[in-house]
């Protein structure tokens, strides 16, 4: 999903449509073609920095699906310069009907599932703005490369939201508790940084992304697009941004609760943790709450267990929590200033927590194929 401050006045408020012409009115909002040896699809919705609806999602399935046939590769890019995609419609998804919410949800997991159980190389060209949904278009795919104006986030739970598109399968995998704390305090990353991080696997500047683009589309199997990748795509030597708080970030978000942690960065009492108390201070309280437990039970989650567990956590939030408020704040009237509920995290219960994590009489249930790959 998307909520960052830098896309909101994109028009990504706008309410997804519910199907996409090819008109002037509706563009066409996903191309795929096939080039070479590689099936191509762009998402082409610059006005909203590419962030993707149902449609686009459909659209994205079924083309990857035919490519997974007919093709040798898929590579997936953004049209444009500013985004590869900025994540999908939050406004339409906690101010819309609940079913189409739902429906959104479901599409758009199952394709994050489908892209890691891919049995061709899939290729994700993340130049640009890369948050929420466009991260799991991205990073459940073998190979994710980043450029100098890739930035990355996952800064859901300032609006009342958790990282979902997978964010419990892969943030937990990161090293140490980075990923915790990227997903509790939506910290951005940019450039060689997604890859230092492990977001993306190679780094590769735009100007030379045309070019290894037709490289790519001339391969014809994994060895050849790793070998292109690594042809493109030298390694430096350049200090990870935070590098110097790793330590730190281990020590203080390896606590047991949300509680724990704020107790362990205020007893650091560093420049570092005091702005990162900061931040956490403007999130939903009951979002860092569920989005710690959705964190530390991905750990020991397939994907799409996890994906099945985010999507009972996604219905509940679109039905009862501080969605809607967070959007409101920082989508539509902007600003600024949400009125949580409840507003301190000791007022949040371990059974309001619990809540958000029971079955669904309509759980999320994949399709056999993406169950039987090789994940």
């Amino acid at each position: 999903m998307i909520i960052s401050r830098a896309v909101r006045n994109s028009g990504i408020g706008v309410r997804y449509a519910r199907r996409m012409g090819t008109t002037s009115e509706n563009p066409q909002t996903v191309i795929a073609q096939e080039v070479g040896n590689a099936g191509v699809i762009t998402l082409d919705r610059q006005k909203a920095l590419n962030a993707i609806n149902l449609d686009m999602v459909r659209q994205i399935y079924a083309a990857a699906k035919k490519f997974e046939q007919s093709k040798d590769l898929v590579i997936i890019k953004g049209a444009g310069e500013k985004a590869f995609c900025a994540g999908g419609d939050v406004r339409a998804v906690s101010y819309g009907p609940l079913e189409e919410a739902k429906a959104f949800f479901r599409q758009e997991y199952i394709l994050n599932a489908s892209i890691q159980a891919f049995r061709k190389p899939y290729v994700a060209l993340i130049d640009g703005i890369t948050m929420g949904g466009g991260v799991g278009l991205s990073v459940h795919g073998k190979y994710r490369v980043a450029t100098e104006r890739t930035l990355f986030a996952m800064p859901e739970t300032a609006i009342g939201l958790f990282p979902d598109v997978g964010g419990g399968y892969f943030l937990p995998r990161l090293r140490g508790k980075l990923g915790m704390f990227l997903g509790l305090t939506g910290f951005r990353l940019k450039g060689r940084d997604v890859e230092k991080a492990g977001v993306a696997t190679h780094y590769c500047e735009s100007a030379r992304i045309p070019e290894l683009e037709e490289a790519l589309t001339k391969c014809s199997t994994d060895g050849d697009v790793a070998a292109t990748l690594a042809k493109f795509c030298p390694k430096d030597t350049s200090e990870f941004i935070l590098n110097k708080h790793l330590a730190q970030i281990d020590e203080c978000f390896s606590g047991a609760t949300v509680e724990e942690i704020l107790e362990r960065l205020r007893k650091d009492n560093s420049e570092w943790a005091q702005k990162t108390l900061q931040g956490l201070a403007k999130m939903s309280p009951t979002s860092m709450k569920v989005s710690k437990k959705q964190i530390d039970l991905g750990a020991n989650m397939t994907l799409p267990e996890c994906l099945v567990m985010e999507y009972r956590l996604a219905v509940r939030h679109a039905q009862d929590s501080d969605l809607k408020e967070g959007v409101r704040a920082l989508l539509v009237d902007r600003d600024n200033q949400p009125k949580w509920n409840p507003p301190t995290l000791e007022e949040v219960t371990d059974e309001r927590v619990d809540s958000f994590f029971k079955p669904l009489p309509d759980d999320l249930k994949f399709p056999t194929d993406i169950l039987q790959a090789k994940l």
